[in-house]
């Protein structure tokens, strides 16, 4: 029921996560990365080396296909998924989006070599960017990658326990110079203010989520 594969890991054996072009594609090319062959909702599921092989199958497929990837995750009907497995898609555009400045963190505890936390201008509640200790430019290629995707899901099972499975999106940014994962959970509604003016209004503090998500 899935278009021809492109990618399984392992390439030998039952796959455990499976990449197939997207059936319904926004841009040119458009491709799904299924997390796990057991139906798991989400990041936090994931278990064994499922992060990272995740990070491989993206590190594979833009390695396959060179030029701007953005790779994103969609939990949660209200968050744009229409599928309630756990998967990722990856996302050709045709130029890169604009870069960000690399925020001042609220940081909690991160494996060695990763610096992760809260932004201290948090779009929304629980905001949080993980990234590499100093400058990386290696992106989906950097040896960090696996790492910082099982944080990732690490820290979805956190904001799970504070919050319950609540919806929310992620993605990776990577400028040439810098790369990071962002998490931005959804636990309110952007309005006018929001998607007209780009003011954002944030009702926990930066501090609170972090003690919240370090735990």
């Amino acid at each position: 029921m899935t278009p021809p594969q492109t990618l399984v890991l392992p390439e030998d054996g039952d796959w455990r996560v499976r990449v197939v072009p997207n059936l319904y594609p926004a841009l040119e090319r458009q491709e799904v990365v299924v997390h796990s062959r057991r139906h798991v909702r989400s990041l936090a599921e994931l278990e064994g080396d499922e992060p990272e092989l995740v990070a491989d199958a993206w590190r594979r497929r833009v390695a396959a296909h060179p030029g701007y990837v953005h790779a994103l995750v969609n939990e949660g009907r209200e968050a744009g998924s229409s599928l309630p497995h756990s998967h990722s898609q990856l996302v050709w555009l045709p130029e890169p989006p604009p870069s960000r400045a690399r925020p001042r963190l609220e940081e909690f505890a991160a494996p060695a070599g990763l610096v992760a936390g809260c932004p201290w201008a948090s779009r929304l509640p629980y905001e949080t960017v993980i990234a590499p200790a100093d400058h990386d430019a290696a992106g989906f290629e950097s040896e960090l990658l696996a790492p910082a995707v099982r944080l990732l899901a690490d820290v979805v099972r956190r904001l799970h326990a504070a919050e319950g499975p609540v919806p929310l999106n992620a993605w990776l940014e990577h400028d040439g110079r810098d790369w990071r994962l962002v998490l931005l959970p959804r636990l309110t509604i952007l309005a006018g203010l929001e998607l007209g003016a780009g003011i954002f209004v944030n009702t926990l503090p930066p501090e609170e989520a972090a003690g919240r998500l370090g735990g």
